[in-house]
């Protein structure tokens, strides 16, 4: 990807694994060819991510278990963060613990009150290997927790407990989609 391109342009939409899938579950593997496939699936991610009207997607949202995510969020003063990330690690995750709403691609049209930490720092590498540390407060600290949650298996709705559980499970066992990905109250 050139740094003058415009993220997703030359890529394309895939399918969007949902809430059942068994490839949003599992922890997803260390990259270790920083190549051109790898190049071609972040493009294809930033792509489906706009498609979807997403601030955020990991791999295994595609299906595809690696330890990647990109995203174009901003933080609680508007500003625009847009990136990738490849071997993400949450190092730091402090400041108040904030609940508030949150949805997810894998589980559409469903927000809740979540509670996550005001501050965060993910390390990583870019698409070419070059090591990165982003740090997000607000809003933008919520999606770079919420991307590493995907990439170990979990999703938004196991941070929920209680009846906002309850209530984010049950709409997801009557969405439209839930037919087809097969969503249950794990």
């Amino acid at each position: 990807m050139s740094p003058r391109t415009i993220p997703g342009s030359s890529g394309r939409p895939r399918p969007l694994r949902l809430l059942g899938d068994p490839a949003l579950t599992g922890p997803c593997q260390e990259v270790t060819a920083f190549d051109g496939e790898l190049a071609r699936l972040v493009e294809d991610m930033y792509a489906t991510m706009y498609a979807a009207d997403g601030v955020g997607l990991a791999a295994n949202q595609i299906g595809v278990p690696l330890r990647v995510f990109v995203y174009d969020c901003p933080d609680d003063e508007d500003r625009r963060h847009l990136g990738h990330l490849v071997n993400p690690r949450l190092v730091e995750a402090d400041g108040p613990v904030v609940r508030g709403p949150e949805g997810c691609l894998s589980v559409p049209g469903i927000e809740a009150g979540t509670p996550r930490h005001d501050h965060t720092v993910v390390t990583g590498f870019s698409v070419t290997g070059e090591p990165r540390t982003v740090t997000g407060t607000g809003f933008f600290a919520r999606c770079l927790q919420h991307e590493c949650d995907h990439l170990d298996g979990g999703l938004y709705v196991d941070r929920l407990t209680g009846l906002r559980r309850r209530r984010a499970l049950r709409a997801a066992a009557k969405a439209p989609w839930a037919a087809t990905a097969g969503a249950s109250g794990r």
